[in-house]
């Protein structure tokens, strides 16, 4: 069966879009699930030091999609989480052409169960790209109006290309709903118009586990939260972790 194409997206930068996309890719593969995490923000680089690549990556998507290697060059698997391979973006420069990622994503199709492309944040090139080979967008927002605005505009934009399975993640939640510029998350769905994925809450430990590249203790209630959130992803019912 080929792969699922999951892409995460956001309409600003700063809402933890990439931590998201490594903690889920890593729950789904923590499943059984073959899965490869695929970073498109050329030039701000960071998914292979969250998910514990950095310094072991050689070549890079830019690298795949000029032609400059094979694919399996650039393929790393994750040292924190068996079953999920990184492909890292450029530290600088390449660009994320539609043709070619379109290429690359139809043979990894045959290959993974789930194929997850970390998009830059905003609506370019990485974005349309991304966009023209999903099945599913996950947005993510954290709880401000200028995020909820914007991930409603990319979430509209999804729907208009024909993407039905768009999904909300709300990031960085702070444990009082008080202390959140938008405490109700109510207002979060209305507004982004999309369904409910997940709530992460702000976490020392998570934010400790990306700046050290060592990963994220099960333990932990963010640990939790993205193995609701993995499950979902594949069909099962399970309620929503708030806080």
């Amino acid at each position: 069966m080929a792969a699922r194409v999951i892409m995460t997206a956001s309409g600003k930068g700063g809402t933890g879009k990439s931590t998201v996309s490594v903690f889920m890719a890593g729950c789904l593969a923590a499943r059984g699930r073959k899965v490869l995490l695929v970073e498109l923000d050329c030039g701000l680089r960071s998914i292979d030091y969250i998910a514990g690549v950095s310094g072991k990556t050689v070549y890079d998507i830019g690298d795949i999609l000029s032609g400059r290697c094979e694919t399996g060059k650039a393929i790393v698997e994750s040292p924190l989480y068996g079953g999920l391979y990184v492909v890292s973006a450029p530290y600088a420069g390449g660009e994320v052409r539609a043709e070619a990622l379109s290429a690359f994503v139809r043979s990894a199709r045959e290959v993974f169960d789930d194929i997850v492309l970390d998009t830059a944040a905003g609506m370019g090139a990485p974005f349309l790209a991304a966009m023209a080979v999903c099945d599913m967008c996950v947005i993510v927002i954290t709880p401000d109006p200028v995020a909820m605005r914007d991930g409603r505009i990319v979430c509209d934009a999804v729907a208009a290309a024909g993407c039905e399975n768009i999904r909300l993640v709300i990031n960085r939640v702070p444990r009082r709903a008080a202390d959140a510029a938008v405490g109700d998350f109510d207002l979060c769905i209305d507004t982004v118009g999309a369904q409910l994925l997940g709530v992460v809450p702000e976490s020392a430990a998570l934010a400790a586990a990306c700046a050290s590249g060592k990963g994220l203790a099960q333990a932990e209630p963010a640990h939790a939260v993205f193995r609701a959130i993995a499950a979902r992803l594949c069909g099962e019912r399970v309620p929503l972790i708030v806080r």
